[in-house]
């Protein structure tokens, strides 16, 4: 099977200092995998390489969904973010718009035409997250929960290979958390893969899966 994701000693650094070295690690279609370290310990940074958000310093290989970040050009990467589906903590949705004219705005600035095309995916994905009766609200009538159901619908518009979740549930109460948690270990059963990091180990506890752990500059499984 082939890897979604393929480092060998990489080092990643911000702002001219190291934060991760050696990160060696594969994720394969459709697993599931928690990153989880405390504040600081280069979770997000990780995150953001994959989505050349942060280059890698250097290192023998890393690979996203095939694109070489090591020597990525840059109009290579919006083709390589519109096969990744990316999950923020703060949800980042447009506030002056309703929950569909949000994934619309997403869906067109994906290059995507054709207003039946788009009004069907949205549909899709909504239903995806059981939002699909929502789709009239703006998001400052939706709760937290429901909000980051939405940012998970939109990450999923465009079908992506690979879902990175940043502290998913950091805003969330206990009960929603664990609802999101679950709607992303599904995910990853329909054939995405998933990355998720979390500092809230009873989530771990209670949907077991692969855990990669950021510690003392290190990813260490």
């Amino acid at each position: 099977m082939d890897s979604i994701v393929d480092y060998k000693k990489v080092d990643i650094s911000r702002a001219e200092r190291i934060v991760l070295k050696d990160v060696g690690f594969t994720l394969k279609k459709g697993e599931f995998c928690y990153l989880v370290g405390r504040v600081g310990s280069g979770k997000s940074s990780l995150m953001k390489t994959m989505y050349a958000d942060v280059l890698p310093e250097s290192g023998e290989k890393a690979e996203v969904l095939g694109f070489d970040l090591l020597h990525i050009k840059p109009r290579q990467v919006p083709q390589l973010r519109r096969r990744i589906g990316i999950v923020f903590q703060d949800f980042q949705l447009l506030q002056d718009r309703t929950v569909k004219a949000n994934l619309r705005f997403v869906l067109e600035a994906t290059g995507w035409k054709g207003r039946t095309d788009m009004e069907s995916r949205i549909e899709e994905v909504l239903c995806e997250v059981g939002m699909q009766n929502k789709s009239y609200k703006m998001p400052h009538e939706l709760s937290g929960g429901e909000q980051q159901r939405v940012v998970i619908a939109r990450a999923l518009l465009n079908k992506p290979s690979l879902v990175i979740a940043d502290e998913p549930t950091g805003n969330l109460d206990p009960q929603t958390g664990f609802h999101i948690v679950k709607l992303l270990h599904h995910l990853a059963e329909e054939g995405h893969t998933v990355l998720m990091a979390t500092h809230n180990l009873s989530l771990v506890d209670e949907f077991p899966a692969r855990v990669l752990r950021c510690e003392d500059k290190r990813l260490v499984e």
